[in-house]
């Protein structure tokens, strides 16, 4: 609520307004310090812990618990605040590192749960987080709402993509030399790992704690076990009545399946067969970078639903071009273009995770004001659901039917989102007329 100036004397004194963009920066170095340990360790599970399968398994369980959990991390979000819950979900990234230097099915499997409820929180509070500080922006510097989202999104996204280009050359530097097996190279790793994520923890304690837009709603201690679930199941259940979700739901869904594909898919079939598996390093630092470029970009074009149909159409379509390619034209080549044509599609997967995690999180902002924490909960049960898939289904099917499965859900999720954004233009223009 914005507080009037006071008076002194016959004079107003105008309250200085606050640096909103301060809690943006923390925020987004923040989340890489934590995720560019988390996400090369990720990277490494089942390379390195591979034992009955160990590593691959514990992604899978990992991210169903993940989609569990997020069917409620709405409601936990609403009751710590947003601040206390990004705070209080790096612990979980920082058990599951720590339960890789000692990795066997009782130490990986209830770091994995656990994680999973962590990331929930982590990322609903994210969503809230970033959406109600641009608001506040937008409103305390008279700025248009939806360019203030778009902006603040492509610094975040930006920054955070780059976590798979810092993460792995770490990795890279630390297990060169062919010493990716060695025990002690690897404990170095994840020690220096864990002091990013500690850092990243303390720095997420000097964010601004959020009072507006709903947030810091603590539970009434008078308020019945019988009120909390009914709480519960309206923020689960209620979003799923609004037909805008349900139309968003599908490219959701896609969003998770493309980054999986990357991770499990593109790593194991194309790059380790043309560059090997140190090469695997490498391509995934290409396309952390161009992630991270693309998401700056994005989030700079962002100024309402117009340019997101346009910027996601332009993600769609080069995304399309490389499972076409891959499944029409790709063959393993040696030589300069052998090395070249992975990197490439790289770059090019890169840009497309970009523009749907920018996009994705603009949307829902602008479109979702009134229950910003259900609509990122549905964000990140639909998008793990749809990751832990493919984490399971990669060892049963063949690359070729992947690829299909990547096209069909591209062309159903793509044509939902254009008649969720006509939908949206039709809304817009009856109520500016």
């Amino acid at each position: 609520m914005d507080e009037e100036a006071p008076l002194v004397g016959d004079k107003l004194v105008e309250i200085p307004k606050k640096n909103h963009a301060r809690d943006v920066h923390i925020l987004s170095s923040a989340f890489l310090l934590v995720f560019l340990a988390y996400g090369a360790v990720q990277n490494l599970e089942s390379t390195l812990n591979t034992e009955e399968d160990l590593g691959t398994t514990s992604l899978g369980i990992l991210y169903v618990s993940f989609t569990f959990f997020s069917m409620v991390a709405s409601m936990v979000v609403r009751g710590l605040g947003s601040k206390n819950a990004l705070v209080l979900g790096t612990t979980g990234y920082w058990l599951f590192l720590a339960a890789n230097l000692k990795p066997s099915w009782y130490t990986m499997v209830p770091a994995s749960v656990y994680l999973g409820f962590s990331a929930s929180i982590i990322w609903v509070g994210q969503g809230t987080y970033l959406t109600s500080t641009a608001r506040s922006h937008a409103r305390d510097y008279n700025l248009h709402e939806g360019t203030v989202i778009g902006k603040f999104n492509g610094e975040f996204w930006g920054l955070f993509a780059s976590h798979q280009f810092v993460g792995n050359l770490i990795t890279l530097a630390l297990l060169s030399d062919g010493t990716e097996g060695s025990t002690s190279s690897t404990t170095l790793l994840y020690v220096v790992f864990l002091c990013s994520m500690t850092l990243g923890t303390i720095l997420m304690c000097f964010l601004t704690k959020k009072t507006d837009e709903g947030e810091s709603r603590q539970p009434d201690s008078s308020v019945s076990f019988y009120s909390n679930v009914v709480s519960l199941s309206k923020s689960v259940i209620n979003p799923l009545f609004d037909v805008r979700m349900l139309l968003v739901i599908p490219l959701i869904a896609y969003s998770g399946l493309q980054q999986a594909f990357v991770w499990a898919e593109f790593t194991k079939d194309i790059v380790t067969p043309a560059l090997g598996e140190s090469g695997v390093g490498g391509a995934m630092a290409v396309y952390g970078a161009f992630d991270a470029i693309c998401s700056l970009a994005a989030g700079r074009l962002t100024s309402g639903p117009k340019s997101i149909t346009l910027i996601v159409s332009g993600g769609a379509f080069i995304q399309a071009i490389v499972f076409l390619w891959l499944l029409l034209a790709y063959r393993l080549t040696s030589g300069v273009l052998g090395i070249m044509y992975p990197l490439l599609m790289a770059a090019i997967l890169g840009i497309g995770d970009g523009v749907f995690n920018t996009q994705l999180s603009a949307l829902l902002g602008i479109l979702f004001k009134h229950d910003m924490e259900g609509a990122f909960a549905q964000l990140k049960v639909w998008q793990s659901a749809s990751i832990a898939v493919v984490f399971f289904l990669s060892s049963y099917i063949s690359l070729k039917a992947m690829l299909v499965i990547m096209l069909a859900a591209l062309c159903i999720s793509y044509a939902g989102f254009l008649f969720l954004t006509l939908k949206v233009e039709k809304a817009f223009s009856s109520s500016s007329s």
